[in-house]
């Protein structure tokens, strides 16, 4: 198939031409452009928050039967598309073509569970002396400013309008340049499915511009926001100037706890394919390996061979297993970083460099006994790279985990029960694996702590974000 044209999505129409700047969106496989994409000015801008606004009146009055069969259609829509989503996510980002189809997935179930969920949004009647009334109720916090990175193409911009639009919000999606027609692909679905041409709008631009004019507008009253913690916090500072509310799932820099009474293989097999996923631009990738001395050298041995072994290529080639990173920053924050790490004394087992002079392919990597002092320990690489360092004792595991100021995903694998609850209880995390990758669900709330955000995403606990409460006394 051939690359989509590009536009933004104003009030229904799609925009694009005229005097406007574009961006330059890149294949990260062949270092090719794909496509100029058009970038929004004051004027666009000012348009879209005009009918977000009026688009917050026609959908906080929509019935619930109303938004369910948007959103199930939807779903039925990114089903029969998911060959085409998938295939153009990949040459937008460079994820295997499998991974972009199961992206596609996690929006199909995201929006059936949203679905229900708008039948169970629930207020309740206090117990008063007779003659007085008060009830509590959940409406829409109104217009939604929501951004969203480029790391899951798809998936991301799925999050941001499926709860707003549950809540009976709308949204003005401003997605990544770089991966500008997955975003435009889940919206359609959207479009396609009725939901009104006012509801939702999708913009493009300088990040800066856009963030600072939408969130100066009052017509905004909720920001969301996925990507680093460093652009997190400044969001947040101007959203706090209006006093929005915010949800912001940031950075992290995903410990793994591997104590000494595993199934070494089946830890491996496991953590290997989920450091390499995605070329480990996954914000709740594992990174930190903490491992017990008594398997510490089994484990690196095993990983080093399984990295070794990966198939790197072009995400839509048969057999890949990882592909390009996702633009050419990538790479060099990798040499960057692992040189640092080596120049500190820490040890390379494989990769450590470029694959060939054609788009953005970096070699899957691990490190061990990586010091402290190295910037890797403390910056999230956010790319192909494994940190593996032993440790005597669950209580020195367990500090080192907690040991930055993020706190987004974490992993342990014990058989010892007793131990899982405590890694349970005392990791700080917004969400824990114990003896899986599996931390996320359509069902299941999705967030971090501490410089890993606030708030979460999917799950009840995502609609419920863009309620506010009301107390009604009558007497």
């Amino acid at each position: 198939m051939t690359y989509p044209d590009l536009h933004m999505v104003i009030d229904g129409e799609r925009v694009s031409g005229g005097s406007r700047r574009t961006h330059a969106v890149v294949n990260p496989a062949t270092g090719e452009t794909l496509a100029e994409l058009p970038l929004a000015d004051a004027a666009d801008l000012d348009r879209a928050l005009d009918t977000a606004a009026k688009g917050f009146r026609i959908w906080r009055d929509s019935t619930p039967h109303q938004r369910a069969a948007v959103l199930q259609g939807a779903a039925r829509l990114l089903l029969e598309r998911q060959e085409d989503l998938a295939r153009i996510a990949t040459m937008e980002e460079g994820k295997p073509f499998a991974e972009a189809k199961i992206e596609v997935m996690m929006n199909v179930g995201l929006f059936n569970f949203y679905a229900g969920e708008v039948f169970r949004i629930y207020g309740r009647t206090l117990v008063r002396p007779a003659g007085q009334r008060s009830t509590v109720t959940k409406e829409p916090v109104g217009p939604v400013a929501a951004f969203a990175p480029w790391n899951f193409p798809l998936g991301n911009p799925g999050r941001k309008l499926g709860a707003p639009i549950a809540a009976g919000c709308s949204v003005i999606l401003k997605a990544a340049e770089e991966t500008p027609a997955s975003a435009l692909g889940v919206l359609q679905c959207l479009i396609d499915a009725g939901l009104p041409k006012e509801v939702a709008q999708a913009v493009f631009g300088v990040p800066d511009e856009v963030s600072r004019h939408l969130l100066g507008s009052p017509v905004i009253r909720k920001l969301s926001f996925t990507g680093s913690t460093v652009v997190g916090k400044h969001l947040a500072k101007l959203a706090a100037e209006d006093c929005k509310r915010t949800t912001m799932e940031l950075g992290g820099h995903g410990p793994v706890l591997v104590f000494d009474d595993v199934d070494v293989d089946q830890v491996l097999d496991t953590m290997v394919a989920s450091k390499y996923r995605n070329a480990g631009q996954v914000c709740v990738s594992p990174t930190r390996f903490i491992v017990q001395e008594d398997v510490f050298e089994r484990f690196r041995i095993g990983f080093a061979e399984r990295a070794a072994a990966v198939k790197v290529g072009d995400g839509l080639e048969a057999g890949t297993q990882m592909g390009p990173m996702a633009n050419p920053r990538r790479p060099d924050a990798m040499e960057r970083l692992i040189g640092n790490a080596k120049d500190k004394g820490a040890t390379l087992h494989t990769g450590g460099e470029r694959i060939g002079n054609r788009g953005y392919f970096y070699k899957p990597s691990v490190l061990s006994e990586v010091p402290l002092d190295a910037d890797i320990m403390h910056e999230e690489p956010f790319g192909p790279v494994a940190i593996i360092n032993p440790f005597a004792s669950e209580d020195a595991m367990i500090e080192e985990a907690n040991r930055l100021p993020y706190g987004l995903a974490a992993y342990a694998w014990t058989p010892n029960a007793k131990r899982q609850r405590r890694i349970a209880r005392d990791v700080e995390s917004g969400m824990v694996g114990i003896n899986t990758t599996m931390i996320g669900g359509a069902d299941s709330p999705f967030g971090g702590v501490k410089w890993s955000g606030h708030g979460s995403e999917d799950g009840p606990e995502g609609v419920e974000a863009c309620f506010v409460t009301k107390a009604i006394h009558e007497g």
